[in-house]
């Protein structure tokens, strides 16, 4: 059922950078790895609620709905300009702490969670993705396309993982220099703003 033309699809689809990607990679370099590891966290489970209503039907919603989708993508689009605003509000010289509390990483978690859930395009993704790779005369459709779905997320962990630790080895050099601390901070805002306004300009796929 797990066949080899769908992990490596879905490698590349993972391997892409999203706002995922992108929040992991900024955790990573403004806290450290081991925030990256919470984002990465709260990134895949936010891909939980957009798996079950892809598997129950319930994506087909935002096909048929333009005021449902139109709603979820606003809400989306506005949470991703909210983030945005904060960095660019709080940039200032980096600095990496290794001492951080455990509702500091809850924040984190949720931040990510939120990501995926108000991202309406990804629930439709997974309408429009998983099937193609479960064969018409499989029993237990459903199944099948949790198991997918639960396979994608562990990749998609994985991957973020990557990045993260692999942005978090950067961020001792980063913090060493001031200007550049704050321009690359100014950068990731300005990222999460262009991806909210895409997400609240996008259509229907």
């Amino acid at each position: 059922m797990i066949s080899l033309e769908f992990l490596l699809t879905s490698l590349v689809v993972v391997l892409i950078p999203g706002t995922g990607v992108l929040y992991t990679v900024a955790a990573g370099l403004f806290i450290g790895r081991k925030a990256s590891l919470f984002a990465a966290l709260g990134c895949t489970l936010g891909i939980i609620p957009a798996l079950l209503a892809s598997a129950f039907g319930l994506a087909a919603i935002f096909h048929t709905s333009v005021i449902a989708f139109q709603i979820v993508k606003y809400i989306g689009a506005v949470y991703l300009l909210y983030l945005a605003y904060q960095m660019w509000r709080s940039s200032s010289p980096l600095s990496v702490s290794n001492q951080q509390s455990d509702s500091k990483y809850s924040g984190i978690i949720v931040k990510g969670f939120l990501l995926n859930i108000l991202n309406p395009k990804l629930s439709i993704f997974f309408l429009a993705f998983l099937p193609q790779f479960i064969p018409a005369t499989t029993e237990g459709a459903l199944d099948s396309m949790l198991t997918l779905g639960v396979v994608f997320m562990i990749m998609t962990f994985g991957v973020f993982i990557v990045y993260g630790f692999l942005s978090g080895s950067f961020s001792a050099f980063i913090i060493k220099s001031e200007k550049a601390s704050i321009a690359i901070q100014k950068l990731f805002a300005t990222s999460f703003a262009a991806l909210g306004i895409r997400l609240a300009f996008s259509e229907r796929v």
